[in-house]
This record gives structure tokens, sequence and C-alpha cells, in this order.
């Protein structure tokens, strides 16, 4: 850094100013910014960054910055952002950064085909110049590639990888119908896997793994979708601003009047499932006019529809219907598929009371028996076998007098209410899984020669309150970045070594260390957490207490009250613990993770289900292990890691990375 000459230090807000340094310290340097004469403050050393000439000038890849550091990567991102330039590469790394409008005329027709057999860096940066690499290295090197969208939630991963896959279907096509399925596949799979959170209104809860397959002419032959960790508390509860999933709206919104009454519709703020989040539709002006007012929530009279250019529950209802069609599902599968999420709704409604007995134990209130009456029509299940399984749970002796001998205990309240949300979230986590495989069945492939595989998995969570299910994403980001340093960093520097360029070395933090923590053997957090739900009368306290004894010394691991945030440090020790990722620290309460990593239903719940009269709803549980073990093993506790079927499903996927080529795309 020369005399006089300008630099980036930090800045509290903007994360960098531009000022001069005015003073060398021992370990930190006098800034005074251009924009306050007169006016100082320090500054570390490692925190200042030299500037460029031009400040205001912008370049397509910031290799081509004459200092390449944090501080003039942002700001060429930002210049360029400004400009409506929202794609930005770093070599063959693409940044891109969500403008939350409609760039005119950005991915047309006529920009699909400008791209079209074009090195990387001809022409400005944009997603299809990556698809198109991907697809051109594919093709010389006769190997799969992958391409990573990453980022947080609301940074525009989903509408990247539609993009994506439409660049491959649309410019290196068949021209059979199948193309056109693989891009109908998606609004499919959008209405039963994505919702509005706080931070974007069409927030994919799920990851997935799309591979689009070429046969030996490098033509699009067919796809497969991958699914990882729908996030299943949605179904029960959501925050006063969410939504649950967008087909729970759609359906409300746009069923016709025939339909409705098939599946005992109401508006929104009728649902449990639905009504302690936010009840309102989105609609434009027009759409909203179409809606019935008795379908309106009042929250929806009072403020109004929800507003979003790309999202309109009533119109996308209506599509939803046409991608159905498209991609071969019959009015029959149709039907199937709207009778479970509607008999989901009811299930949330079923209340309970306790009896007043010295038994103890409870009873379906009155009021709730319509509501049952519904729910056990619309799934094939007797009315009173629902009765009895929603508030008493079936044992089978093991031992003593009369092996074998039924058992039945009555439920409290609070245990027949997590039973029911139990229910919902097994009914619809298994429905996901056959919209899922349902939409593979839609574009099959005899033989493939190669794939380009798309994933599109939630980047790093960090929320005021973060729980299990950001506990499984940033593990999973903690492995995409261990993949990152070894595939991106490690390999290009040896490669550099190797051809003797000058190359100054990149230093990166090995999150081995962290990965451990999470998946190690036995004294693991997942491990430590399966130990726990195999216990007779699991706790989230006993759990908790037991991660941080175990890891005392662990630098990646602290309790909450070491927080830099005054609501985390009011956690007591036993409700929650600190991880020190490779993106910053993530307090994690821990209050339901017990709960949450269990995948399993109680025995009476589980039978009810896979003896249903409905030949559909059969269907969803018939491959069911907990239902073939709770008959071999009666009696014993079920139980089904979450967080080890999670563990297990990502690492053939990592595996797969480790021998694609890689593309990247990264979104910010």
């Amino acid at each position: 850094m020369e005399d006089g000459k300008p630099v980036w230090a930090p800045h509290p807000t903007d994360g960098f100013q531009l000022g001069t340094i005015v003073d060398i310290g021992a370990d930190a340097l006098t800034i005074e910014p251009l924009n306050q004469k007169g006016k100082t403050f320090l500054a570390p050393m490692s925190q200042v960054f030299p500037a460029e000439d031009d400040v205001n000038k912008h370049v397509d890849d910031n290799c081509s910055l004459m200092y390449l550091n944090e501080a003039t990567l942002l700001n060429n991102v930002r210049i360029r952002y400004s400009k409506d330039h929202i794609y930005t590469y770093v070599a063959n790394i693409l940044i891109a950064v969500n403008p939350y409008y409609d760039v005119p005329k950005l991915y047309g027709p006529d920009a699909i085909k400008s791209y079209q057999g074009k090195s990387l860096g001809t022409l400005p940066p944009h997603v299809y110049a990556i698809a198109d690499k991907a697809y051109r290295d594919m093709k010389v090197l006769k190997m799969s590639q992958s391409i990573i969208v990453s980022g947080e939630s609301g940074a525009g991963k989903t509408e990247n990888t539609k993009f994506v896959l439409r660049y491959l279907t649309t410019t290196y096509g068949s021209g059979q119908d199948i193309d056109e399925r693989i891009v109908e596949a998606n609004p499919l799979l959008e209405a039963f896997g994505n919702a509005k959170t706080v931070r974007n209104n069409n927030s994919s809860r799920f990851g997935k793994f799309v591979e689009i397959h070429f046969n030996d002419k490098n033509a699009v032959v067919g796809g497969f979708v991958s699914h990882y960790l729908l996030e299943k508390s949605r179904i029960c509860m959501q925050s006063n601003e969410e939504r649950n999933y967008h087909i729970f709206y759609r359906l409300c919104a746009g069923a016709s009047e025939d339909l409705k009454k098939t599946l005992h519709l109401d508006s929104p703020d009728n649902f449990r499932y639905l009504n302690r989040g936010c009840t309102r539709y989105f609609a434009s002006k027009d759409s909203d006019k179409q809606i019935l007012q008795s379908r309106k929530s009042p929250e929806h009279v009072k403020a109004g529809a929800l507003r979003d250019p790309l999202l309109d529950d009533h119109g996308d209802f209506s599509r939803m219907c046409v991608a159905m069609k498209k991609i071969g599902l019959n009015d029959a599968e149709k039907l199937d598929l709207f009778r479970v999420v509607a008999g989901v709704l009811h299930l949330g409604n079923i209340d309970f009371e306790e009896t007043g007995s010295s038994s103890g134990g409870c009873i379906i209130k009155k009021q709730s028996d319509q509501t049952l009456k519904f729910c056990a029509e619309l799934l094939g299940l007797d009315q009173d076998d629902l009765r009895v399984s929603l508030t008493a749970r079936v044992m089978l002796t093991t031992a003593g007098g009369a092996k074998g001998t039924v058992i039945k205990v009555p439920l409290k309240v609070e245990q027949a209410n997590s039973a029911r949300d139990a229910l919902a979230k097994a009914v619809y986590s298994r429905l996901f899984d056959h919209v899922v495989k349902r939409v593979n069945q839609c574009f099959p492939f005899q033989a493939s020669s190669n794939f380009i595989g798309v994933l599109d998995i939630a980047g790093f969570e960090y929320f005021e309150h973060n729980s299990f299910e950001q506990f499984c994403i940033n593990y999973c980001n903690e492995k995409l970045q261990q993949f990152f340093n070894e595939r991106i960093l490690k390999e290009e520097q040896e490669l550099y070594q190797k051809e003797g360029l000058g190359v100054n070395e990149v230093h990166y933090v090995d999150n081995q260390d962290c990965i451990d923590l999470v998946e190690a053997k036995l004294v693991g957090i997942l491990d430590i957490l399966d130990e726990e739900n195999r216990l007779p009368q699991p706790s989230d306290q006993h759990f908790t207490l037991a991660v941080q004894t175990k890891h005392k010394d662990h630098f990646r691991l602290t309790v909450p009250r070491k927080s830099k945030l005054a609501i985390h440090r009011n956690l007591r020790d036993d409700e929650g613990f600190m991880i020190r990722h490779f993106a910053g620290a993530v307090c994690y309460e821990t209050a339901r993770f017990v709960e949450k990593n269990n995948d399993a239903l109680h025995m009476s719940l589980e039978s009810l289900v896979c003896e249903s009269k409905d030949k559909f709803v059969r269907e969803l549980f018939e491959n069911s292990s907990t239902f073939k073990d709770s008959k071999q093993k009666a009696g014993k506790l079920s139980f089904i890691s979450v967080g080890n079927k999670f563990k297990l499903r990502m690492h053939p996927l990592l595996q797969m990375k480790h021998s694609l080529k890689e593309c990247c795309v990264v979104i910010v």
C-alpha cells in the first residue's frame, strides 16, 4: 500500500469505506475517511486493503482487478449490481446477486441463443454461460459435470437452478416433450416443498440434486431428482409472518366449488396448521378479485393480498394443474394428492381434553367430531380406530406372565397433540416423497452416457432462533465447504505450483474438526442424539448436557452464555450450545431436538395408516420400515434417526461430486 493512495478500511454498516492512511502503529493503522476529512479511526492492519485507482470502474471478472481482496471484490460486485449487471465471475465461479425484480431481456430466448457454444468470458457473466460450460466440458471430456448453487435463503438459488435447467433443455433438448416435462416438474415440486419465510416468498424448504441426462449424441434424454431434509416442523407450526407449504393456500384459493365441497375446505384461518402463521394469499390486484370473499381470512381482508411478481395462489393452482397434466398425472392421481393435503389440514383441527377419570388420559373434544370424520374420510381410515389411535398407544408385552398381551396406554393431552402432529408430518412427508417419485417417473430414460447435476441446497443459516433444521443444513454446508477447500483451493494451488506460477498461497481453515464434532462415531453430536432417542425417557436437556460434557474442551463448541447476543445469553446451559462454524458461530436451541430426530410413529398410528382402506394412502406407507420392525420387535420403542438418515443420504452425493468435474455457481 503506497502513501497517499486510497485504501479500503472496515465500516460498521457498509462493510468497507474508502480512506487514506495517516499513521502506522504496531498492529493498527490510523485511517482518515475520504468523505469525512479531519476525522480518524483505528483499524487492524489485517482488515485494511489497497483500493483500485478508479474505484468506480467495474470488471466482468474479479480476477481482472489490480488488487483482488475482500473489499475490492465487494465494491466491484456492488457497482455492477447498481447497473443491473447482477452476475460477476471469479474465474469459473459465478457470483449472483438477487435483483428482486425482473431485469429486462436477461433470460429471454435471444439470451439463451447468444450463449450457446461460447467460451466463458467471451460474453458478459451469466448463469447461462456456466450451464453451457458444463455442457461443453461434458461433451469434450466425456465426463459428467456438476453445478453447485449455494447461498442463504432468499439469495436466488431456486431461480438460478431453474434457469440452468431451462437453458440445458431448451438448447440441447431432443425436441421431444421430455424437455418440457423436466421444466414443468419444477412448479409441482415448488408447490409441495416451497413456502413463504421472513426472508423469501418462495423459499425451498428442502435440498435437491437434479440430474439432466444426455445420450451418446449429447442430447437430453431424461432427468432424475434426489431430495434432502424436507422441513417437517413447518407442516404443524410457522412463525407469524411465515406460511406453511404453498399447496395448502393454493388449494384453498383455487379449488373449484365441487372440489372444495369434496375436500371440506375453508379459508386458511379455520385450520390450526395455517392460522398460527400468515393466512394471506399471494395475489395480484386482478386475481384477488377472483378469490371468493368466503375463502379469505380476516387478516387477508384487512391487510390485503401478499404481492410478489412470481407468486399468485389462485393462478398458480391452475398452472399447477396444467403442469400435473403435462407430466402425466391424470385426474384421479390429482385428486389423490389433494385429498391427502386436505386430510392433513383436518387432522390438525382435532382437539383433545382430559377425561377427568382416575385412569388419566384424554378424549377427543365433542366439537372435533366433524373434523375427525372429515379426516378419516379423506385418508381412508376408520373413524373409531383413528379416535382410539390418537388418544392411546398400543404396546405388546415381550416378557412376563402373558407374553404378547396387548396393553393400551392412555395418552395425556400433550402426548395426544404430539401424536397428531407426528402423524401429520409423516403423512405429508411421505406425500412429498411420492410427488418426487412421480416427477422422476415422468422423464424416464433407458440409457444415459453422462449427466449434468445441479445441487440446490440451503446455504449456511443463522437466525435469532436456530433449531434442528439449521443444525442439519449447517452441517451439510460444512461438508460442502470442505469439498470446496479440497477441490477449488487445494487442487488449484497444487496445479499452480506444478506449473511454476508465482501465485501467493491462499491459506484456509481446515474444518475437519467441526465435521468430526457433528458426525464422529459414538462421540459426534448426531450419535449422542441418537443415543438419547433410544433411552426410555429421552430429554433435550440430558442430550444437551451430554454433548457439553463429552466436548467440554472442544474449540468449536461452547455454552450459550458466551454468545455476543443477549437473547442467547439468556439460555441455560442445558437449553442449547454454540458451534463455531466456518461462516461464524451459531447458537442452537435444543428444545425439540429429540422429537425432531425421530421419524417413527407409535405403533398404533403406524398400523392404522398402513392398513388404510384408501389404496393411495396405504401405498404411501407400504415400504415403512417402522411398521415391519414394530411387528418383529413389538413392545420396543421404535426409532428412526432423521439426522443419520440425512448424513447417509448426503454421503453418496458428496462421493459422487468428488468424481465429477466441477463448475460452481455461488449465490450471495
